[in-house]
């Protein structure tokens, strides 16, 4: 990869979806994306587990991987885990546990960079037991051949809404199956700096989203990270700063663009796709424009 690599993730190419609230599975068919990126010269494209069993009622995986790489693209995300680390036994943990198999099968299949995962319920437990719990889960990956996964820090994240907090999450994981996914979204929303960023382990960074916003909070914190998101480039956050600092702790990419946004949504599928890849572009090359001001 060449440190520049977009990835259009999978809520801000679905077009009009119901984010928790209906129908999560795209009206956009999976060969029509996987041709719009292409033309627009995104390298890769996400899955969200909804959208990814709705494929799979008319097309098996081998097949879904085929139109992906005969597209010339080669970047995958495969989401969201939820509730892995309650304890086994409690329907939760089974529905997750079912889940986490499908997960696990289409990242393998279908080649993907890694899984995201997290705690969008905001189902509260103890540190030591989602340490033990992410342990454990990237341990059964490598025994399977998963591709890395990656804990997404959110300001919502009832146990963990800090650099620190996610770092210690991750910590008894091998680095090489467990890291962090940061999204500049709720860095802005969590008062995070791009100076802070100098706190996470180089080898726990394994995923960047790249996403705009406002700095003060509306009302209903739900709606505005599911509508009203802003494309990089057209907000309030440092996205130069986040790219940069975060360049200068390795990482190379694929860099993805996570922008729910209702006035997005409502666009058609072209324009959507142009715009995503027109801003963060933009958004990847001002850093180095800057350096070389």
């Amino acid at each position: 990869m060449s440190g520049t690599d977009v990835l259009g993730s999978y809520w801000t190419v679905a077009g009009p979806v119901e984010i928790g609230t209906g129908r999560e599975w795209s009206l956009f068919d999976w060969p029509d994306r996987c041709a719009q990126a292409a033309r627009v010269g995104l390298t890769g494209l996400g899955l969200w587990h909804a959208d990814l069993e709705h494929l799979l009622e008319e097309r098996t995986l081998g097949e879904i991987r085929s139109i992906f790489v005969d597209s010339g693209l080669r970047d995958l995300e495969v989401e969201f885990l939820n509730d892995w680390f309650v304890e086994p036994g409690d329907p939760r943990r089974t529905a997750s546990d079912a889940q986490r198999d499908l997960l696990f099968t289409a990242a393998v299949e279908l080649g993907a960079h890694h899984i995201k995962l997290g705690n969008l319920r905001r189902t509260e437990a103890s540190m030591a037991q989602l340490t033990d719990g992410f342990a454990a889960m990237c341990a059964d990956a490598a025994d399977r051949g998963v591709p890395p996964l990656a804990y997404e820090l959110m300001p919502f994240d009832v146990n963990a809404p800090s650099i620190a907090g996610v770092c210690e999450i991750v910590s008894a994981s091998d680095p090489a199956q467990g890291g962090i996914a940061i999204d500049t979204w709720h860095l802005g929303k969590l008062g995070i700096t791009p100076g802070d960023l100098a706190a996470i382990p180089p080898e726990r960074l394994t995923f960047v989203e790249l996403s705009d916003g406002q700095v003060a909070n509306m009302p209903d914190h739900s709606r505005e990270t599911t509508r009203h998101r802003r494309l990089p480039g057209e907000g309030e956050f440092d996205i130069t700063g986040y790219v940069a600092a975060l360049r200068g702790l390795g990482y190379r990419g694929p860099w993805g663009v996570e922008v729910l946004s209702d006035a997005l949504r409502a666009l058609p599928v072209e324009e959507i796709f142009r715009r995503t890849a027109d801003t963060t572009s933009a958004a990847l090359a001002a850093p180095v424009a800057a350096e070389g001001a």
